[in-house]
């Protein structure tokens, strides 16, 4: 049976595991035994921030332990997954440290990769395109209404539906956006154009000239009006 996050007792457990129930038996796991979690949403880590965030490690320790679960198939390098926590882990790895504080529960694969977008959605900052991401993968795991899931993640029905759009641009566009080369708002406009070509195009002009949203809007009016 698929996993759900829209029940209440799978709220809770999403809960639960996003504020890391630290009763629950810390151990010490060799970092070399850890793998990320193959459904993370985020496809870019700032290490810079990493850097940062081993630097508050190293002079406060690791305060809140990560999230494991243990493979069911494993060889000795890929013994674990994380389910949450992978800044962490990385900060770790960065540390050269060889264990790190954890916490192994008992997940399914469809409990892995709902958890994981859920911990991401709630703690980490992702880009537009990382969240539209997230937000598809957790529709089509959970045969849901955009509604329901907006309610779980604590956003507006909207909210969800706008981010979703973005992955209905061009490749090359939605790969602007996750390398900040445009915004998410400058990403919605064009998305006035239907063509691929015409969305490319104005894509190059906006980066060409540095355009802010107010006047890729005046330029995508300009183009709509020379197609009729």
């Amino acid at each position: 049976m698929a996993f759900s996050l829209f029940g209440k007792k799978d709220k809770n457990k999403a809960d639960e595991l996003v504020a890391q129930d630290l009763t629950q038996r810390v151990e010490e796991i060799p970092l070399n035994q850890i793998m990320p979690n193959q459904f993370q949403p985020r496809t870019v880590f700032d290490q810079e921030k990493i850097e940062e965030l081993a630097e508050t490690i190293k002079i406060h320790g690791l305060i809140q332990p990560i999230v494991l679960r243990e493979m069911e198939e494993n060889s000795e390098e890929s013994r674990y997954e994380i389910i949450a926590g992978e800044r962490r882990y990385r900060a770790a790895v960065y540390l050269e440290m060889e264990t790190i504080p954890a916490i192994v529960q008992e997940f399914t694969d469809d409990e892995s990769a709902a958890l994981a977008l859920i911990e991401n959605l709630q703690r980490e900052q992702l880009t537009p395109i990382e969240e539209a991401v997230a937000y598809q993968s957790l529709l089509e795991m959970n045969g849901v209404t955009q509604e329901a899931l907006a309610k779980q993640v604590g956003k507006s029905q909207s909210a969800v539906a706008n981010k979703l759009r973005l992955l209905k641009l061009p490749k090359g566009i939605q790969e602007a956006v996750l390398a900040k080369e445009i915004s998410e708002r400058h990403a919605r406009s064009l998305l006035a154009l239907e063509s691929e070509e015409d969305q490319l195009k104005v894509l190059d002009k906006i980066r060409d000239n540095h355009l802010n949203v107010k006047q890729t809007d005046e330029l995508i009016r300009e183009f709509l009006t020379k197609k009729r």
